[in-house]
């Protein structure tokens, strides 16, 4: 066997080892935990900054979103996406493809946050108007956001989507809202993959406090944590944890918001 075949052979027998190690430890290639690519459709609001029409956030109660840092960069997602609240802050890179009169050349990505729910018309079938019908894959998007991947002369188009790291600037935001033994907090602004799975409250007179989702991004327990510095647990969706400690001075008032950690990338 010549030189030329035997290194041939090595190689052939090494990237075949490497693929098969790679497949049985479930390593994806994509880049930063990015997932691979899926197909969807999209929809766009006429006249619109943001996904909902009127700068609010919805079923993820994030707020004015121009305030919140979520911006035109935002999209209603559809049931089979949502996730009963689960899907809210998670970060989707989307794509226009396979449609020449309405894919701007070269296919350009944009990187979206879920702040709301696109919710369901079952009057009208799937492919025809009830878009985001489930189990239909479905973003609803602002029209200036919608600019950067496709042509409004478009209807509903073609779509590729994968989840992505969010890259945020500052902190995670906790928002104090709830009454006396009513306590909530709304928390945005949360790095890595967007989401949040779970979370703890700490006062200064208490352990820490399992917190329920409410509804959104909005979590709730009922304690009456007044008058303590709060200090918060939060884990994201892929399981990382980051801890706050002392987020809230002890004088917190329902209404404010504070910055607390972020995750590392």
């Amino acid at each position: 066997m010549d030189s030329v075949r035997f290194t041939s052979l090595l190689l052939f027998v090494f990237f075949f080892r490497y693929s098969t190690v790679v497949a049985a430890a479930g390593i994806s290639s994509t880049r930063n935990g990015d997932q691979e690519w899926r197909s969807a459709t999209a929809t766009y609001t006429r006249g619109t900054a943001t996904a909902t029409g009127a700068g609010q956030a919805g079923a993820c109660g994030f707020g004015e979103l121009s305030e919140s840092g979520y911006g035109f960069n935002s999209v209603g997602v559809s049931s089979a996406l949502f996730e009963r609240g689960s899907a809210c802050g998670g970060c989707f890179e989307l794509r226009c493809v396979d449609h020449i009169l309405w894919c701007l050349n070269g296919s350009p990505s944009l990187v979206v946050t879920a702040t709301d729910f696109c919710a369901p018309n079952y009057g009208l079938p799937g492919d025809y108007g009830g878009w985001c019908n489930y189990p239909r894959e479905h973003f609803e998007m602002s029209e200036s956001a919608f600019l950067h991947i496709a042509k409004t002369t478009a209807d509903v188009i073609p779509v590729q989507y994968r989840r992505v790291e969010c890259h945020r600037k500052g902190g995670m935001r906790f928002t104090m809202t709830g009454k006396s033994y009513f306590y909530q907090v709304l928390i945005t602004n949360v790095g890595s993959d967007g989401e949040v799975a779970a979370v703890k409250v700490k006062g200064s007179r208490t352990g820490w406090i399992p917190m329920g989702r409410n509804w959104g991004q909005n979590w709730q327990c009922d304690a009456d944590l007044r008058g303590q510095p709060l200090s918060f647990e939060v884990t994201s969706g892929r399981g990382r944890a980051t801890t706050s400690y002392n987020v809230a001075p002890w004088n917190w008032q329902f209404g404010q918001t504070f910055e607390g950690k972020q995750f590392l990338p």
